[in-house]
C-alpha cells in the first residue's frame, strides 16, 4: 500500500494589514479541514478573517477545477503570513516635528493537501 500526498497552493499578496494581525487568524485554522476552517473564519471577529477565508475558498476552487480533488478530503497543511512592503508615511507632530506612520502589508500563503491511498 502506497500513500501519495498532493498539494495545492494559493497566494494573495499586498494585503493591507500587518502580518502580526494576520498570523492571529492563520494560527486558528492551521491543520483543520478546509470546510471546518471556513466555518470558523465566518464567525471570527477579526478583519484578517475575510481575506484568509477568501484565499482558502480560492485554493479549494483550484483543487477542484484543476486537479479534480474532492472538497471533503482537503485540509490545510500549511498557512502562513509573510511580510510585504511597508509604506512609510509621515504625520505632523507637536512643535513642528514629524511622526512616522508605518503602513504594513502582508503576503498570505495557504497549502491544501489531500491524502490519497493507492494499493
Amino acid at each position: 500500500m502506497e500513500s501519495t500526498t498532493f498539494e495545492v497552493r494559493a497566494i494573495v499578496k499586498y494585503v493591507p494589514m500587518s502580518p502580526r494581525k494576520v498570523r492571529l487568524v492563520t494560527d486558528q485554522v492551521r491543520g483543520l479541514a478546509a470546510d471546518e476552517a471556513l466555518a470558523i473564519l465566518k464567525f471570527t471577529p477579526k478583519a484578517a478573517a475575510k481575506p484568509v477565508a477568501k484565499l482558502i475558498k480560492s485554493a479549494i476552487a483550484n483543487a477542484e477545477e484543476n486537479f479534480g480533488m474532492s472538497r471533503e478530503d482537503l485540509f490545510i497543511s500549511q498557512i502562513f503570513a509573510d511580510v510585504g512592503p511597508t509604506h512609510k508615511r509621515w504625520k505632523a507632530g507637536a512643535r513642528g516635528r514629524v511622526k512616522p506612520r508605518l503602513k504594513r502589508s502582508s503576503h498570505i500563503t495557504v497549502v491544501l493537501e489531500e491524502l490519497e491511498v493507492r494499493s
